[in-house]
């Protein structure tokens, strides 16, 4: 059998996100940019980011950029972030999604980078904190739920995350369990600016009641 030489190219590729505006923005209103984790969507991330927030904020929830059926049996479609096949080039991509999202928001409702806040649930969480160590300024802080650290953590020498971090675990968390994040927060501390670390009770899934740590995090590094 010959070798087959692998080639590359780059096509047009139509992203998505959902904004949730209010009626009046000023110079204390927050835009808040939430990802969604794997299989979920933009749709379901918007209202659970919601109760987050007991402070107004224009909300917006980007969309995964792969699509698949979720059961065989169903036509219903749920979204990712990154497998581990070329995950350089998902990486790149999240980059220049969410920074695309943050931009035309942030212009159209006036809300520049230090009131603008990133939110990631599940696979979107270590993205989110790549992101905010490779695009320092970008935002003002950033939110991790129930998701991990980047798999070369320790090896990105040099990298300082400058946001503010809030990092929320759950004890019952069937992926991301006490056994990983008990070490979370000596190992965010090593990157991020200031590091906030909650291990709450619960699974896989948002907090019901997370606007009690989110509401305090936000007045501080907002004030």
């Amino acid at each position: 059998m010959r070798d087959a030489r692998d080639r590359s190219f780059a096509a047009r590729l139509d992203c998505h996100y959902l904004v949730e505006a209010l009626d009046f923005v000023d110079a204390t209103t927050p835009l808040v940019l939430t990802l969604h984790g794997f299989g979920a969507n933009p749709e379901s991330m918007l209202p659970l980011t919601a109760r987050l927030f007991d402070r107004p904020a224009v909300l917006a929830a980007l969309q995964g950029p792969y699509q698949f059926f979720l059961r065989a049996e169903t036509r219903a479609v749920g979204y990712g972030w990154i497998t581990g096949r070329r995950p350089s080039e998902s990486i790149r991509l999240h980059r220049d999604m969410v920074l695309y999202a943050l931009d035309e928001a942030g212009r159209e409702y006036g809300i520049p980078p230090e009131r603008r806040i990133l939110v990631g649930f599940s696979q979107a969480v270590a993205l989110n904190y790549r992101f905010a160590a490779t695009c320092p300024g970008a935002v003002r802080g950033v939110i991790g739920i129930c998701g991990g650290l980047p798999g070369e953590w320790n090896d990105r020498a040099g990298e300082t995350i400058h946001a503010p971090v809030l990092h929320i675990a759950r004890r019952q968390d069937e992926f991301y369990g006490p056994a990983l994040t008990d070490c979370y927060a000596q190992k965010l501390g090593r990157r991020a600016a200031g590091v906030e670390f909650h291990l709450i009770e619960g699974g896989h899934r948002m907090p019901s009641e997370g606007n009690r740590f989110v509401g305090p995090w936000l007045e501080r590094i907002l004030a």
